[in-house]
């Protein structure tokens, strides 16, 4: 009876074994996906601050479609870029590293600010991959072709419901981002942003001035960023992974849309803004106006809660679903400092 027990314990242990090694076989060319495609995202950062590139974008938002241009090119170590809109009324964007002049036709105006998130497309992704797989299930999906290039996508799936998912086009042998699709909870497309004409290497430097070559006369309003005591608010709780990447004040100018002249309106500004490296949380704090209805609003991926508190209006701007932003909305507090 007793060697009966230790037959079947052998047996079952045996069994166990062989259970064991074929998970083993089938997690291992799991894992090994999982690193490809966690190579291929760290490329795709790389790519779009290295690489020199122009080409026409069209971005989707629910029904709303705009279409863009812009030009990358890397000087040294100075990255210069141009972002055309090419829909409705003109603007022109041209950054030099970390400062940005938006040229307004219309108002004759000159816009003066500093960036504040990487998240001009195609350079979306602000973190480090390893640290994104902490919060979304990151596999290779299939290859295809986006703007005559051969490319390979990426799926990043969230792990929790407090944040979209993404699919990434890559071109193959630069890495450089060609289509980004944001994903809901269903898996259908919310927001997509994706080149439509692409030429990457030997970009000629004169692409990225500015159309506009004379500007005399025209107002120049700097939105000057300033260290700002903010450490009477309170955020308790954003979606874990997300990290405050900035706390700054700016003065903001309400440049009239008709062209007017006349000094514009200007009002002090707050902002906090949180990032899991993907997606993007801004808090913006200012005065109070009675005149704004508190509510919500949300477009393609983007979801907004607008609400008085206190002396003080909020505007919540989030890339993430809208319950999430309300949470993030219904945690924030003010407590004056002492």
């Amino acid at each position: 009876m007793r060697r009966t027990v230790a037959l079947v314990k052998i047996a079952f242990v045996l069994s166990s074994l062989i259970v064991i090694s074929v998970r083993a076989e089938v997690s291992a060319p799991l894992a090994a996906q999982r690193r490809e495609a966690q190579t291929l995202l760290k490329k795709i950062q790389t790519a779009a601050q290295k690489l020199s590139y122009s080409g026409t974008f069209v971005y989707q938002q629910g029904n709303e479609v705009r279409t863009s241009r812009i030009t990358h090119v890397l000087e040294g170590r100075n990255e210069l870029e141009k972002l055309e809109v090419l829909d409705g009324k003109p603007r022109e964007y041209l950054r030099n590293n970390d400062e940005i002049i938006c040229y307004v036709p219309e108002s004759r105006t000159l816009l003066i600010e500093k960036r504040v998130t990487r998240d001009v497309f195609p350079a979306i992704l602000a973190a480090n991959p390893a640290d994104l797989a902490a919060h979304y299930d990151i596999r290779p999906g299939e290859r295809g072709r986006v703007a005559g290039f051969d490319s390979q996508s990426v799926i990043l799936l969230p792990k929790d419901d407090l944040r979209y998912g993404y699919k990434l086009w890559a071109e193959r042998s630069t890495g450089l981002l060609l289509r980004a699709q944001t994903l809901n909870d269903k898996n259908d497309v919310v927001e997509q942003i994706s080149f439509t004409q692409i030429a990457i290497g030997n970009i000629d430097k004169s692409l990225v001035r500015p159309s506009i070559g004379n500007t005399k006369g025209w107002r120049v309003e700097n939105a000057v960023m300033r260290p700002v005591d903010l450490s009477g608010w309170h955020v308790n709780w954003v979606p874990p992974g997300f990290k405050k990447i900035q706390e700054v004040g700016r003065l903001l100018s309400d440049v009239p849309a008709d062209g007017r002249s006349g000094k514009p309106a200007q009002r002090e500004v707050s902002q906090i803004v949180y990032s899991d490296g993907l997606a993007a949380i801004s808090i913006f704090i200012e005065p109070g106006s009675q005149g704004r209805q508190e509510g919500s609003l949300q477009q393609g991926a983007m979801n907004i809660v607008g609400k008085r508190q206190g002396a003080f209006w909020l505007t919540i701007v989030g890339e993430i679903p809208s319950a999430a932003i309300r949470q993030v909305a219904n945690s924030i507090e003010y407590k004056a400092p002492r």
